[in-house]
């Protein structure tokens, strides 16, 4: 840290803070659903599902970007950016899919009370998280698959963080048209179709939760998806902003913001969203704290 300036220590010792929070707060939330039996519902598994991938989504570009940080090196080699892109495309994808099973899990919680039970089974909910890995697996596969093709003969410096598609694009100076359809094509897949079907999970779930004649019952029916959509608000309205709005010179950095809001701060208020607005969360916390101070008492 010696050699570091100070403005990049104060970056580097934010950067650390966030990077520990955000790991061991999904970690304690995985902890937490796995220990606790009251947690032991479709909903939380999906929630314990998305602090999972939260956890190995900062370890994919925070690493990084604090030990460029310490050692003062801003390089990175080809592999080690298309290994970095695999991981985030991933990742990112995982999330898009896993967001909409969660909101499926919520409309089926409120419009159809009755038969969900019998319709969110423990195998339905299994298949639906292997099904939103598998599928952000194979869209990065496709996507990374392209990067060794394109071709860089002028300078090699990324305007971006870290190692994305369009920054590599903008870098290349061969035919790119090819990547850039299936770019859009996979763009389409992963973000568009989850997003316009969690938009109308939710299109259903606001019209069950008009019909329901009392206020008391409305306000206990939103709640149980209002985190949800606080963190479908924030994680799709960063990404479109990165991938929807043009990369011009004025707007760039608009895009970095973004970009960094969703890649490092969203896994960081998710855990503390769901925690702070669930109630059930807060209890389950307590006794386990209340549990650990026991044990460590009779040490």
């Amino acid at each position: 840290m010696g050699d570091v300036p100070v403005p990049q220590a104060g970056l580097f010792l934010l950067l650390l803070i966030i990077y520990l929070v955000t790991v061991l707060g999904n970690i304690l939330f995985v902890v937490l659903v796995v220990a606790e039996q009251c947690l032991h519902t479709p909903m939380y598994f999906f929630l314990g599902s998305l602090s999972s991938l939260e956890t190995f989504y900062s370890c994919t570009i925070l690493p990084w970007l604090l030990a460029s940080l310490l050692t003062g090196r801003r390089t990175i080699s080809a592999h080690g950016c298309v290994a970095q892109f695999y991981f985030f495309a991933a990742f990112a994808t995982t999330e898009c899919y896993l967001l909409a099973a969660m909101s499926y899990d919520r409309c089926l919680a409120i419009c159809q009370p009755l038969l969900y039970a019998s319709l969110m089974t423990w195998k339905v909910c299994l298949q639906l998280v292997a099904g939103s890995w598998l599928l952000g697996l194979l869209v990065s596969t496709v996507l990374t698959s392209f990067l060794p093709q394109l071709q860089f003969c002028g300078p090699r410096t990324i305007d971006h963080f870290f190692c994305d598609f369009t920054p590599l694009l903008e870098l290349a100076c061969g035919h790119t048209s090819t990547a850039t359809l299936v770019a859009f094509i996979f763009g389409f897949l992963d973000v568009v179709f989850p997003f316009l079907f969690t938009l109308a999970s939710y299109v259903c779930i606001i019209a069950a939760i008009l019909r329901i004649p009392s206020n008391v019952g409305r306000q206990k029916a939103f709640s149980t998806c209002s985190s949800h959509l606080t963190v479908v608000t924030v994680f799709y309205g960063s990404l479109f902003v990165v991938y929807v709005v043009p990369r011009t010179a004025p707007l760039r950095q608009l895009s970095k913001v973004s970009s960094f809001f969703y890649t490092v701060l969203t896994p960081l208020v998710n855990p503390l969203i769901y925690s702070l607005r669930n109630r059930e969360v807060r209890r389950a916390l307590r006794k386990g704290l209340r549990k650990a101070l026991a044990s460590i008492r009779t040490l």
